[in-house]
């Protein structure tokens, strides 16, 4: 068929990514564009005459005086063998992408970042997203399609690059063309970067200045924390959209618009999806539309239809399609740091029914054992300690017994473990530690007492040592003399809480701090306060520079 100039401008004004800008000729030149190669022959004498000139989806508000006076219009750079082929992948394109939202109106999910009135909302229908924006969240939560929906809304220029796949180069060849198009055209550059935590600091900092003049307005799409994984200054010029895991309802939503969209779902097709079966694939999606859809598409092409010509999902074909719940478990990013963070809180405050849950999530997930064995020592000395002093061994035979034993029967020890520290009396006074730390800090080194020093070196001739009473010669063990410094007499650093055997600790303690407060004179005592949680955290981050207790 052959289309006249109106026609080619209605076809194809509004979808070409590339644009050819082109001279109205006569109507019989018009004509012959029907054929590729007359076409092309005429398109090479005009490039050569400068008649032709590339540029991307021209602006007609920004025409040059010539354009205006005798007109554009824009031709797709696509022949017939590639429309075909386009068309056949579409028909041929898994069903998740075949699915993939349009527009808001179809947009599943994330009601509090997209929904009626929503900012992100208004932004993306008015097309005024002129700051960057980060989109964070686990995969199948629609990411990417939001980023979709943007290109499919806005009048900017829309460039796509995954971030595992381009560099450097591909990152600088996308800025020259926005300076040049922003430059000629007065046309903003809007670029998606899938997958940007991929990049490296130096290929985030190539980014930067062209994001802060406003060059390019970024969206990014992360399945990790941006403020760890993306380089601050590009997070401070950015708003981040943290996306959740879709609800049960709207994965539902999903699976069921697969199946009634006759286009680009089955609904051209009889397919009986059973209740049990749809529970299942909501279930086991874990909150990730593509994984539902992907175990439909499976369930569907996979079997046979019945006499009738009906496909028919039972429960047993949804559990074939997706027989295991995909677990969002990453073990270097969050998923990893905040599951065993959840594990050892829950140890921490006595839920033992909570420790098991996320124990077995991270084994499900394949944490590896000894990390979790690792952590549950600390636990035993930090949360436990001296409240019930057999935390600790268990802990370290229950790591010791995995070494020799292994999985699957390792698990035993491991869980042992976690049930006796989960149900153990509590305590925290190992931090009394860090009191003494802060005080070093604060006071500097100070002098050892003279009797407390090294006697088999200097004892003669310095008196090393001199005056030191055994406490094994005196009843109950025990002699009230001078242990701290002078300047610190009276300090104490540690308070035995009122828990499991601290209390017969605390017992003890008193009775030996009144007889040496007596021997010594002292008349007034200072216990010093816990320190707050922040400062706990800057001295342990001093020991690990040190490379002391590094785990």
């Amino acid at each position: 068929m052959i289309l006249g100039l109106d026609q080619v401008r209605t076809k194809f004004g509004t979808q070409s990514t590339r644009a050819i800008q082109v001279y109205p000729y006569p109507s019989w030149l018009q004509g012959m564009w029907a054929f590729r190669g007359v076409f092309d022959f005429i398109r090479g004498i005009t490039l050569a005459k400068g008649f032709f000139r590339f540029r991307d989806r021209a602006e007609t508000g920004n025409q040059t005086p010539i354009n205006a006076m005798i007109g554009t219009i824009r031709i797709h750079t696509m022949d017939l063998f590639d429309h075909a082929l386009s068309k056949r992948m579409l028909r041929e394109a898994p069903l998740a992408a075949r699915m993939r939202p349009r527009t808001l109106h179809e947009f599943y999910g994330q009601e509090e970042i997209v929904g009626e009135g929503r900012l992100l909302r208004r932004a993306i229908e008015a097309d005024r997203l002129f700051s960057s924006i980060i989109f964070w969240g686990p995969p199948g939560s629609g990411k990417t399609t939001l980023a979709m929906i943007i290109a499919n809304t806005t009048q900017s220029h829309f460039e796509t690059i995954s971030a595992v796949l381009a560099g450097k180069p591909e990152l600088r060849r996308v800025i020259h063309e926005a300076e040049e198009r922003r430059k000629l055209y007065n046309r903003r550059t809007i670029l998606f970067v899938d997958e940007v935590h991929r990049w490296n600091k130096a290929q985030q900092d190539a980014l930067l200045p062209h994001v802060e003049t406003g060059r390019i307005t970024l969206i990014g799409a992360t399945t990790e924390n941006p403020y760890f994984e993306v380089i601050g200054a590009l997070v401070s010029r950015s708003r981040i959209f943290q996306l959740r895991p879709l609800q049960d309802s709207e994965v539902q939503q999903v699976i069921e618009n697969a199946l009634h969209d006759s286009t680009r779902g089955y609904g051209a097709r009889e397919v009986l999806l059973d209740d049990e079966a749809l529970d299942h694939l909501v279930r086991v999606a874990g909150g990730d539309a593509r994984n539902a859809l992907n175990a439909l598409e499976l369930a569907v092409e996979s079997s046979p239809p019945n006499e009738d010509g009906a496909i028919h999902i039972t429960l047993g074909v949804a559990q074939d399609s997706i027989q295991r719940r995909a677990v969002l478990y990453d073990k270097d990013g969050d998923a990893h740091y905040d599951t065993i963070s959840a594990f050892i809180k829950s140890v921490r405050g006595s839920d033992a029914d909570a420790a098991l849950y996320w124990l077995a999530k991270m084994l499900y997930a394949g944490e590896d054992p000894r990390f979790i064995l690792r952590r549950l020592l600390i636990l035993a000395s930090e949360d436990i300690g001296l409240a019930d002093p057999m935390g600790l061994v268990v802990a370290a035979a229950a790591m010791q017994s995995f070494e020799f034993v292994g999985l699957p029967e390792g698990v035993f020890p491991i869980v042992e473990a976690t049930l006796y520290l989960a149900t153990a009396p509590k305590s925290n006074t190992a931090i009394s530690y860090f009191k003494a730390y802060k005080l070093v800090e604060e006071k500097g080194i100070l002098e050892v007492p003279k009797h407390l020093q090294d006697s088999s070196r200097d004892a003669v001739t310095l008196g090393h040592g001199e005056g030191y009473d055994y406490p094994h010669d005196f009843p109950d063990h025990h002699i009230g003399q001078q242990y701290l410094p002078e300047q610190l007499l009276g300090t104490i650093f540690y308070q035995p809480s009122d828990q499991g055997y601290e209390t017969e600790i605390a017992e003890r303690l008193e009775r030996w701090r009144v007889a040496q407060r007596e021997a010594l004179g002292i008349k007034e005592t200072e216990p010093l306060p816990d320190l707050p949680e922040r400062e706990i955290q800057t001295i342990k981050r001093h020991h690990s520079r040190r490379g002391a207790g590094n785990v």
